[in-house]
């Protein structure tokens, strides 16, 4: 809640001097406030879950300091929508190092919407046993029961759709440029 002195923050990563912890632990300045985050557990269960935002700590340390990483050195991945991006061939690492790929002729991240299917890794690593080129994607839109086969090449803008109780097969070696795909569409080996 130190909005006035750090008014735009994120904190991701945290720095910490553990001789500053000490002290604040023992002078109990170190009451965060608590948030309550609802969730719903995999059985249907509706939780609420308590945490605290480490980065509200920043506020007891006098010299606390904040840093400004651009998002071309910085890559969350907090959803299967942004893994599918770093997985890709979009990016590749050097010198430790993750860029975006010299053979992509624009330097724009695609945007790309992964569908409640496609939310836990799990699901997300049995839906693409291997991952798109996207080299040329702009936007990428996934809803439904949906599933990749093999060396898939997505360009331009992409939307999938399986409508309820419909599933959709994306056939190995294929190649969705500027498509929308909608429906029931299983191709089967005989």
């Amino acid at each position: 809640k130190s909005v006035s002195k750090f008014k735009i923050f994120n904190t991701n990563n945290i720095w910490l001097n553990l001789r500053g912890i000490k002290r604040a632990i023992t002078e109990k300045s170190m009451m965060l406030d608590i948030i309550c985050n609802p969730k719903i557990m995999d059985n249907g269960i509706n939780v609420i879950q308590l945490e605290t935002a480490v980065g509200a700590g920043i506020k007891l340390f006098d010299r606390a300091q904040g840093l400004n990483v651009p998002r071309s050195r910085f890559l969350p991945v907090k959803t299967t929508s942004d893994l599918l991006l770093v997985m890709s061939n979009l990016y590749q690492i050097g010198d430790g190092t993750l860029s975006m790929s010299d053979k992509r002729m624009f330097p724009s991240t695609p945007l790309v919407k992964l569908g409640t299917s496609f939310s836990k890794v799990e699901d997300f690593l049995h839906r693409f046993p291997s991952i798109p080129d996207l080299l040329e994607l702009d936007s990428l839109t996934v809803s439904g029961d949906v599933n990749f086969g093999r060396d898939v090449t997505l360009r331009g803008t992409v939307i999938i759709i399986a409508n309820h109780g419909d599933r959709i097969d994306i056939p190995s070696g294929s190649l969705l440029e500027n498509k929308i795909v909608s429906g029931n569409l299983r191709i089967l080996d005989h």
